[in-house]
């Protein structure tokens, strides 16, 4: 009887280890980790599905072609500084990643109307006095070539006309018509966009618009 009950412990231990080494076996593995979330959402880009005809868009107001901007750099200028000229506008800022990829297409662009009848203007919305540095720093990392100024609240509203997203791009004809007004970015169509719309305000010799 003695010699009997050690044996029966044994196989008791025996037992319960095989049991519990298949019971593990038989486990489902635990769900692997969830990635990583970003800490902001990524950025849409949103594009207009057509531009809007000359005739709608019409003219900039002359209170704000006369308007004083203050330059990025030093001084200040006014969009009728330019009167005679076709005019691009972008508006732009540091914190816009569409911006980033659209200004070395539109940089390009610039670089093939050097000596034309063409001034390009970049406006940033940005405020001067928390920004200037970041403002500049990006002008010298991505070559940014246009004359870069500062787009106080009422200009950049009057701009935009209702349309409240950057970045945005007014070409402006000779005569002081807006010829094309169109908002976001198109990867690798931002460039050639720009070019034609140029080459058309170059060429177009229509009455202009009153607004």
């Amino acid at each position: 009887m003695r010699k009997t009950f050690p044996l029966l412990l044994l196989a008791g231990v025996l037992v319960a280890n095989i049991v519990a080494q298949s019971g593990r076996k038989g486990m489902t593995p635990p769900p692997p980790p969830r990635p990583e979330t970003l800490s902001e959402p990524p950025i849409t880009v949103r594009t207009e599905s057509a531009p809007a005809t000359a005739a709608a868009l019409g003219a900039l107001p002359k209170s704000l072609l006369t308007r004083q901007l203050k330059s990025v750099d030093k001084g200040s200028f006014s969009l009728s500084d330019f009167a005679g000229k076709v005019i691009v506008v972008n508006l732009w800022a540091t914190w816009c990643g569409p911006c980033r990829m659209e200004v070395p297409e539109y940089e390009k662009v610039r670089k093939e109307y050097e000596g034309r009848a063409v001034e390009f203007i970049g406006l940033t919305t940005e405020d001067p006095l928390t920004s200037a540095n970041k403002v500049r720093q990006f002008a010298r990392d991505f070559k940014f070539g246009f004359r870069l100024g500062w787009a106080d609240p009422d200009t950049a509203r009057t701009i935009m006309n209702g349309r409240n997203s950057i970045p945005q791009t007014v070409v402006i004809a000779a005569d002081g018509r807006i010829v094309s007004h169109w908002r976001g970015y198109s990867r690798g169509q931002g460039g050639d966009r720009l070019r034609q719309t140029i080459e058309g305000a170059l060429t177009d010799t229509s009455t202009p618009a009153v607004r």
